[in-house]
């Protein structure tokens, strides 16, 4: 765990990295990290980090399409 970002930090990262399928899948991997997920709840924040799950799903089925492309 890096002490120097907090839960909600770390909850966008996952977001943004594309691993992790859904919003819970995200609170689980902080647990599992020694985070306190009590900082990701709400309506908004859930929205937010959808559109960052979908977004970087989005860009890597379009790079993996990129590369079978140049194969």
């Amino acid at each position: 765990m890096d002490y120097h970002v907090t839960a909600l930090e770390r909850a966008f990262q996952m977001a943004r990295s594309g691993q992790y399928p859904s919003v819970e899948d995200i609170r689980k991997q902080l647990r599992a990290e020694g985070f306190s997920s009590a900082q990701v709840t709400g309506r908004v924040l859930s929205r937010q980090l959808k559109e960052l799950i979908r977004e970087a799903r989005e860009a890597s089925q379009a790079g993996e399409a990129g590369e079978a492309g140049a194969a």
